[in-house]
């Protein structure tokens, strides 16, 4: 293991044992963020930790501590890392005027790590070494839907949250003679709610597109029971294309399927494909499904109205993805997004990484 990643999982266990609350995704966040970076540079190395692994204002003083103490091989009551980032720069500010200005923003600058700006940038703001580094991280993405119980039952030892086996029971009483003297109880097991992710790739959505469609592949090479489709002016479903776990080599294999790409809009007619063909045979029954796209329509809105309600009859949730959610001012006011609203259970932000992140804890709920 190179010897940044071994500090990083030596960290991230020091912190454990000072009942930090770390989780094992966040350790990979952090290994895959320090990559990025240079292992000698140990203020970005101190803010892509804090970005990570530091979930409450009260942890930071712990935080500091043992950063200095693993990474630095400073005694722990040295100056924090963060007062020594924080002197570096005020040193060389002068007292008045523009250059002042300029030297505090630097002093904001250093306060994020090259990590938590790529998560929180939009996605139509992205230049090509920024798609790539965030290819590395939604790799780490574990996309889990909602439990749900299915048909098969297991053996249960407790009674609690159980149901009497009755013909358990009765061949145990015929080694008894006929006594019933050990019930026994079975439980329900559970399984994973099928995921289906409806990825807009019309015109109106080309800035985030590409992002959205790599989530996607991330979704579906890390779990079974997820399927994928593009919606434009046509329904594309590219679950098998997907499944390669290289991400390049599937995203180049869905472009080739998709012959609709930036094109127009018909998300009416293509959802009215997916139920006719897959949702209402069994695809959509019980499942979390997703919808990727901004809502623009160039058909009729009342078609998109019509699929969305039958699709909220089967489906255990929908959630509505749009990305220019996030925008000042915006309102659900294009034809198609207000003709969904109703029948929509979740209308989230979907522009950056941050957001992806939220809409994980949504599919899992």
């Amino acid at each position: 293991m190179y010897d940044a990643d071994r500090l990083a999982v030596i960290f991230a266990r020091r912190l454990r044992d000072e009942k930090m609350a770390i989780s094992t995704g966040s350790v990979a966040l952090f290994v895959s963020a320090i990559s990025e970076l240079d292992p000698a540079d140990r203020d970005s190395l101190y803010w892509a930790g804090r970005a990570v692994l530091v979930k409450a204002p009260e942890d930071i003083d712990t935080f500091d501590r043992i950063f200095r103490s693993v990474w630095l091989g400073q005694p722990q009551d040295a100056p924090p890392a963060a007062m020594a980032v924080q002197e570096s720069v005020d040193e060389s500010e002068p007292e008045a005027g523009g250059a002042g200005l300029q030297s505090s923003t630097t002093t904001t600058a250093a306060r994020y790590s090259p990590v938590e700006v790529l998560r929180g940038k939009d996605f139509g703001e992205y230049t090509a070494a920024d798609f790539v580094s965030a290819q590395r991280l939604m790799a780490d993405f574990r996309t889990s839907a909602a439990m749900r119980r299915s048909r098969r039952r297991r053996p249960a030892a407790w009674r609690r949250h159980s149901q009497p086996d009755i013909r358990a029971t009765v061949r145990r009483a015929l080694r008894t003679g006929g006594e019933p003297i050990r019930r026994a109880w079975y439980a329900p097991t559970l399984q994973p709610r099928r995921l289906v992710l409806l990825c807009d790739v019309s015109g109106s959505m080309d800035p985030y597109s590409r992002a959205l469609l790599r989530f996607s592949q991330a979704a579906v090479a890390a779990r079974r029971r997820v399927e994928a489709f593009t919606m434009g002016t046509r329904l594309t479903r590219l679950t098998r294309e997907l499944l390669s776990r290289d991400p390049d080599e599937a995203l180049r294999r869905a472009g080739a399927a998709v012959l609709d790409w930036s094109g127009g809009t018909r998300l009416g007619e293509s959802l009215r494909d997916y139920n006719d063909e897959w949702g209402m045979r069994g695809m959509s029954r019980g499942a979390v499904v997703v919808i990727l796209s901004d809502g623009c329509e160039r058909g009729d809105p009342c078609v998109i109205a019509e699929q969305m309600a039958r699709l909220s009859r089967v489906a255990h949730k929908v959630v509505w993805v749009n990305p220019l959610k996030a925008s000042p001012g915006y309102a659900p006011l294009a034809q198609g997004m207000a003709a969904a609203l109703p029948y929509t259970d979740e209308f989230v932000e979907g522009h950056n990484l941050d957001a992806l992140g939220d809409l994980i804890d949504i599919i899992s709920k």
